[in-house]
């Protein structure tokens, strides 16, 4: 039998990014690296937010076993000459109030992959991201004070809705200004992942991120 191909959509068609300002106008226009202009691996994209999902997946869920349940110290009766069936503590899973069985009990539902998938899945998430036309360049993420209207400004200016906002290295002023607006996430583009890529809109990143993630995600 013939193995199914993994799903994947076009890359991106047009092969250049406009570089825009604080207020929303064009500067200039960069090449597409080749990099994000391939097809898209959805299949590497799954595997790595599902990752990431079941890392944030609390475990808490617990019931307690008839060791753990209270009362059950004595006998209910005695073993033979009372007609009722035998039993040897109030504690049983049958006995209302007792222990449950196989119930469940707190656990971590993280677990790992490789780092070159890790990689790969932001690669891929960039590149899905170029192709929908939802990659936006900028000269600089900069502000002079951390007032959440500066940041409403600029997302309305560039018609923003959900973006994730990557930079070479966190602001004050960036951060604070940003962590009361819904949706939209603050990140370096050495620590992102492909959760943050696929859970955002738009990604925009300024020139200095740019080529600081192409930098990681190059083999």
């Amino acid at each position: 039998m013939e193995r199914p191909a993994k799903p994947r959509t076009e890359g991106a068609k047009d092969h250049s990014l406009s570089v825009y300002d604080m207020n929303g106008k064009t500067l200039e226009t960069v090449k597409i690296d080749p990099l994000l202009q391939e097809a898209v691996n959805t299949h590497v994209v799954y595997q790595a937010v599902l990752k990431y999902q079941a890392g944030e997946r609390e475990g808490t869920a617990s019931t307690k076993e008839r060791g753990q349940v209270s009362g059950g110290g004595k006998k209910p009766w005695k073993q033979k000459g009372t007609g009722q069936a035998r039993h040897g503590s109030r504690r049983s899973p049958i006995w209302r109030g007792g222990g449950t069985t196989f119930g469940p009990m707190p656990r971590d539902y993280s677990y790992s992959i490789s780092p070159r998938i890790r990689t790969s899945a932001v690669l891929q998430g960039m590149r899905d991201k170029a192709a929908s036309h939802k990659l936006v360049l900028v000269d600089r993420l900069e502000f002079d004070s951390p007032k959440t209207k500066a940041v409403s400004g600029f997302l309305n200016r560039l018609k923003l809705e959900k973006p994730l906002l990557l930079v070479e290295k966190k602001t004050e002023n960036l951060c604070l200004a940003s962590r009361n607006i819904p949706g939209v996430t603050v990140k370096t583009a050495a620590e992102v992942n492909a959760l943050d890529v696929v859970s955002h809109k738009e990604c925009v990143m300024t020139k200095a991120a740019y080529s600081g993630l192409l930098k990681r995600l190059k083999p």
